[in-house]
């Protein structure tokens, strides 16, 4: 079932599929939002807490960045969405232009496990700050997000770690689903309370483990919901690389092409060409940011650990064939010293060069996709970079 043409939910969102490699199921398309068209597949910078570390949104929008996450968890409780509404949404909040994705919290059930407990009625957190119990149900998720004013918003899910025994996977589909209906419900009232701003876009999150008979059940109910879009979670949490491709292409197999297909959390360079090449359009993944503030650069021809003695009177860039202002300005060298004697400007530049590096693999491939090379583009990328 695709979304209602012209209803509340999609009357300013739309996906455009424009084109399909003929040797994979890689697309390309474009996601048409309130605060502009996102080219795809796509990758988005992570800024949990309204910023992406260490880089400022004018960085950002010079290196192409089309769209970031936020995260509706730790903005609820740091500065508060109401405080946010009440300066005009996330957007002019940060003062970021282009669209936003704010993830529902679902995540946090599995990084904070020993700190929530998830019930019907939804999930209570133990706030990591001072300790307070917070419930967040489906429809005060929804009421967050809405505050928030992204333009796409996550239904509230509960991302299982791995392993996990079938029978729990199954409830845990049976509770998302439920908790899906919630917030689909919530959702619909809050676009007609609130007319002031374009009415967000709400994706379905597919959950159910390594199964993938579970996730193919729980992409089929979704889709009889009629979302927007759809995102797969819970993968990328422990289990090996074979059972995540199998449980992803499962899932891929029951989604409607005239929608978007987003990963959450999956992000090594490998796994973005081997699952773009699966079909899916949108990614987020912390691994660019958070390797490079412990000092490691992602290039073509493999990593590069900028603490290493070996780089002491390297005078070359981290990549000589990367246009970035990192790789265009400064030296191994530098950029050693400058992790030797911890200085923050050293985790600016990786994480610079790291977003540049990630940002450009997806504009390569989209062009791929786009010229019908993008079988031959990725045997290319795998044999220069085995194993990035």
């Amino acid at each position: 079932m695709e979304p209602a043409a012209g209803s509340p939910a999609t009357a300013t969102f739309r996906f455009e599929l424009q084109a399909q490699d003929p040797r994979t199921g890689a697309r390309a398309g474009l996601l048409h939002t309130p605060h502009g068209v996102v080219e795809t597949p796509v990758f988005m910078p992570v800024g949990t807490r309204a910023t992406v570390k260490t880089m400022t949104q004018q960085d950002l929008l010079a290196l192409g960045a089309q769209i970031l996450l936020a995260n509706a968890y730790h903005l609820y409780l740091r500065p508060g969405h109401e405080l946010i509404d009440r300066a005009g949404g996330l957007h002019a909040f940060m003062g970021w232009p282009r669209p936003l994705l704010t993830d529902s919290g679902g995540y946090q059930i599995f990084s904070l496990a020993g700190m929530s407990q998830v019930c019907e009625e939804g999930v209570w957190f133990q706030a990591h700050l001072d300790g307070s119990s917070h419930l967040f149900s489906p429809e005060r998720v929804m009421e967050i997000e809405h505050g928030l004013g992204a333009d796409i918003i996550m239904a509230l899910d509960e991302c299982l770690p791995y392993p996990v025994p079938r029978q729990r996977a199954e409830a845990s589909v049976d509770l998302t689903m439920r908790w899906a209906e919630r917030c689909q419900q919530r959702h619909r009232e809050l676009v007609g309370q609130r007319p002031h701003r374009p009415p967000p876009a709400l994706f379905g999150i597919v959950q159910g483990s390594v199964y993938p008979d579970l996730r193919q059940r729980c992409a089929r109910q979704l889709v009889g919901l009629g979302f927007p879009g759809y995102a797969v979670g819970g993968l990328a949490v422990g289990e090996p690389r074979a059972e995540m491709l199998a449980a992803l292409g499962a899932t891929l197999a029951e989604l409607p092409a005239g929608t978007p297909r987003y990963l959450m959390g999956v992000g090594l360079p490998e796994d973005l060409v081997d699952t773009v090449g699966l079909g899916v359009d949108m990614f987020d993944c912390v691994v660019p940011t958070r390797n490079a503030r412990n000092g490691t650069a992602f290039t073509r021809h493999g990593r590069v650990r900028l603490r290493n003695a070996a780089l002491a009177e390297s005078s070359a860039p981290l990549d000589p064939e990367c246009s970035c202002l990192t790789c265009q300005n400064y030296s191994r060298a530098y950029l050693r010293h400058l992790f030797q004697v911890d200085e923050i400007l050293g985790m600016h530049l990786a994480t610079y060069h790291n977003l540049h590096f990630f940002l450009d693999l997806m504009r390569q491939m989209r062009q791929a996709i786009l010229q019908g090379c993008f079988s031959a583009w990725r045997d290319a990328f795998r044999a220069q970079c085995p194993s990035v």
